[in-house]
């Protein structure tokens, strides 16, 4: 074998294989396309379900209909280390859990999922009388550790792509929420170091007014955090994820004074 030739394999298999290797989600971006292919096939069905003891079905197509659209946004933590261990956590199956988005510490927005589509991100979860969040909602996880503070440039592109998606789908300010508030017992994201007053400000999200009122002498906490939409069957949990969201500087199980005529000031405006 010519010996320049023969020098020049290692080089070439090594040029291969960086050409192979440079996109490392083309298996996941395969796996997302084999997945579309079956849900297309699925909405195309037009053969009617057979019932029984009803007379024979038939199949008549509508012309009035659309996309479902999302009517929730839930922001998350991802509780890693990285941005690239999260995007590796959401493109292997053997984890069943996903996002729409991913904004990293620097600001970088990574869409995950056409916005149409169920992500799996909530889990067991609970809203008001909502018990299948991830069916109606938008799943978008910021790139934290859950213990460090959010960077200003992740903050600045979240409130960008809210905006979007709040003006993209009608989404109601109040329907801006975290994963603590749908999963009190299970979960803490986004932490109490996320700026959700930043948020409310800006319209994504509630937030309560100055001056506080006195609270009623029958004021009922675990009642006004079922109007907010807290699942109280574990009343501590949900108090905790209340103070998580609203208080931040007290996320103890303890109802204060303080905590009272900030719940009676925010049930109001969830009514």
């Amino acid at each position: 074998m010519n010996q320049k030739l023969f020098k020049s394999i290692p080089l070439l298999s090594v040029l291969l294989l960086a050409a192979c290797s440079s996109n490392p989600y083309s298996a996941s971006k395969k796996i997302y396309k084999q997945q579309l292919k079956t849900l297309v096939k699925t909405i195309k069905q037009t053969e009617p379900y057979v019932l029984d003891s009803v007379p024979a079905a038939e199949w008549i197509s509508t012309v009035n209909f659309n996309l479902r659209k999302p009517n929730f946004v839930i922001i998350h933590h991802t509780a890693q280390d990285s941005l690239g261990q999260t995007l590796k956590t959401f493109t292997l199956t053997k984890t069943q859990v996903s996002a729409h988005y991913v904004v990293s510490k620097d600001g970088k927005v990574v869409h995950m999922l056409n916005d149409y589509l169920r992500a799996w991100h909530a889990g067991n979860a609970r809203w008001g009388n909502c018990t299948d969040i991830n069916s109606n909602s938008l799943g978008i996880e910021l790139d934290n550790n859950g213990k460090e503070p959010f960077t200003q440039p992740q903050i600045n592109s979240l409130l960008v792509l809210l905006g979007k998606l709040k003006k993209t789908y009608n989404i109601p300010t109040a329907n801006f929420i975290g994963h603590a508030d749908i999963a009190p017992t299970r979960k803490p994201d986004p932490s109490e170091l996320f700026p959700w007053k930043t948020l409310a400000d800006k319209g994504f999200g509630l937030w309560y007014t100055q001056p506080l009122d006195s609270v009623p002498a029958n004021f009922n906490v675990n009642q006004a955090l079922r109007i907010i939409g807290y699942d109280t069957r574990d009343s501590n949990a949900a108090l905790i994820a209340f103070k998580r969201h609203f208080i931040q500087s007290d996320v103890g199980p303890i109802v204060t004074d303080s905590t009272k005529m900030i719940l009676n000031n925010l049930y109001k405006k969830y009514q």
